[in-house]
Formats: structure tokens, C-alpha cells, sequence
């Protein structure tokens, strides 16, 4: 039974950290490129990245380890 709890909260973990480094690696968050006229507008935030990052086939792997971990942690807690 405990082997089972820390597999699944090694799986929800690892999930969740997956999902993570996908999002942060798709890509620069900030343009390299600074224009002086732009000054007051200078943020971290990128101007045309949208949510693409969230879609299914770039967290399908980290989807299916979360999913697996709850259900694991689920049925250890009920059985």
C-alpha cells in the first residue's frame, strides 16, 4: 500500500514538473530585441505566444503521469 502512495506521488510530481519544463522550454518569454520608444511598455510578457502551449500534444505525457499518480493515490486512499 505505501509503495503504491509513493509511486503515485512520485507520478503526480513528475506530471506536473513535465508539464512545467514543456511550457518554459517552447520558447523565449521576452523579445531580445528593445526599442528606446518603447520604454514605458517593456514587460516579460510575450506579445504573440497565445496558449498553444496548454494544448493536449505538448502535455499529453505529463497529462497521462498526473492522471495515473491521482488514480493511484485515489485507490490507495479507498482500499
Amino acid at each position: 500500500m505505501f509503495t503504491s502512495q509513493l509511486l503515485g506521488a512520485l507520478l503526480l510530481l513528475a506530471g506536473v514538473a513535465y508539464m512545467a519544463w514543456a511550457a518554459i522550454s517552447r520558447g523565449k518569454m521576452s523579445d531580445s530585441a528593445t526599442n528606446p520608444d518603447d520604454a514605458g511598455k517593456r514587460t516579460l510578457e510575450p506579445r504573440h505566444r497565445g496558449l498553444g502551449f496548454l494544448g493536449w500534444s505538448a502535455n499529453w505525457p505529463g497529462l497521462l503521469m498526473a492522471g495515473l499518480g491521482t488514480l493511484l493515490l485515489l485507490l490507495s486512499s479507498i482500499f
